[in-house]
């Protein structure tokens, strides 16, 4: 086989999985017998008409089973349609043998592809077969045709427009799930790493000065709330909880929190803070501002975890005419290791967003610099 047929061969059955049974399969299944009947009283012209009617009313019920067993529905109806046919020396004449298409449309939407080719061949043989012993009007045969292949054609279009909306969803999904890692990376082990670097200093400055380790312990209580309040928001995201519960997203009003004047351990650094134009930072658009602050968040974050005897770490944010400007720079030694982590990653992927770039290593003068640049060309993204 050719690689197009073999990969119509093995194909999975369609996704998302098709529903067991909906309202309209009950209606449907209690109303064509009713119509079968009328029909076949209406048209005594009919050869073998209520044999006919008899054989359509008792293949209803194969409409239930059409999504789960589409194949075998339809091979089901068609073989004993054949045989009756056979048998009565005829086809069937009554236009309620029409819902035999839901049959065919069901192969095409929902079965396998080993269903599809063979569902396919059935209706083809189905068709043609007759057609040899006792040859219809050329008008007849182009018209059965025509409708089995306008049927199955709507069956792969629904399936493959089903098909490409879940793909969406998943990528959808997976854009989420990448969203909420970075916002655990950034919001969660930034409150953790405080809290790590404060239980260390608490550590050790609670035998000689106990006031200093009780505003440790203070400080440990607010970062951890902090954590909490940040969890349970995101846990209210994940259930899809009231919009109205959420908490706004952090800006660039939020990043003086990240200040820290004074540190009670001496290994902790002095973190300062400059906006340049408070309000023309205020104006920023919310977009841009909470990757402001996730941005210098982490790179505070990464400066107090990872510089080694750093003493002083600068953050200064300025709007200029072109867009915004994050510096963070601090003047300890980079750990031996400078490969890229998460967290670099996770900051030159939100300054991409926007449109801008952020770049991450060692300052000319010594210590590490973090540079990200969000041109105004990249806000609307």
């Amino acid at each position: 086989m050719t690689s197009p047929v073999r990969a119509l061969w093995s194909a999975p059955p369609a996704q998302p999985p098709a529903p067991r049974r909906v309202w309209r399969d009950w209606v449907l299944v209690a109303a064509l017998p009713l119509l079968i009947v009328i029909e076949a009283a209406a048209r005594p012209d009919v050869p073998w008409r209520w044999a006919w009617a008899a054989v359509l009313v008792v293949l209803v019920p194969t409409l239930l089973w059409r999504r789960i067993r589409p194949f075998t529905m339809l091979a089901i109806a068609f073989a004993v349609g054949t045989a009756v046919g056979l048998a009565t020396g005829g086809d069937p004449q009554l236009i309620t043998t029409a819902y035999f298409l839901v049959l065919v449309y069901a192969v095409m939407r929902w079965g396998s592809g080993r269903a599809m080719v063979g569902g396919a061949a059935l209706v083809l043989a189905g068709i043609v077969i007759p057609a040899l012993f006792a040859p219809p009007p050329l008008a007849d045969l182009i018209g059965a045709l025509a409708v089995v292949v306008t049927t199955s054609t709507l069956g792969i279009a629904f399936r493959w427009r089903a098909g490409a909306r879940e793909r969406e969803l998943e990528g959808v999904r997976l854009l989420e799930r990448e969203q909420l890692a970075r916002d655990l990376h950034d919001t969660v082990a930034h409150h953790v790493s405080a809290i790590a670097i404060q239980a260390q200093a608490g550590t050790a400055v609670a035998p000689h000065d106990p006031a200093a380790a009780a505003e440790v312990l203070r400080v440990i209580e607010g970062e951890a709330s902090r954590t909490l309040d940040e969890m349970r928001a995101m846990v209210r995201v994940l259930r899809r909880a009231d919009a109205a519960e959420l908490a706004p997203a952090q800006g660039i009003a939020d990043i003086r929190r990240l200040a820290q004047p004074a540190a009670p351990d001496p290994g902790s650094p002095v973190v300062d803070v400059r906006v340049d134009d408070e309000p023309a930072a205020a104006a920023l658009p919310p977009a841009v501002g909470a990757a402001v602050f996730r941005i210098a968040q982490e790179a505070v974050t990464n400066a107090r975890r990872h510089a080694r005897d750093a003493t002083h770490v600068d953050v200064h944010v300025r709007v200029e005419a072109a867009g915004v400007r994050l510096e963070v720079r601090d003047d300890g030694e980079p750990a031996a290791s400078a490969a890229p982590g998460f967290g670099i990653t996770g900051m030159a992927e939100r300054a991409a967003l926007l449109g801008g770039t952020c770049q991450a290593g060692p300052a000319p003068g010594g210590g590490w610099l973090v540079s990200a640049v969000l041109p105004k060309a990249g806000w609307s993204a």
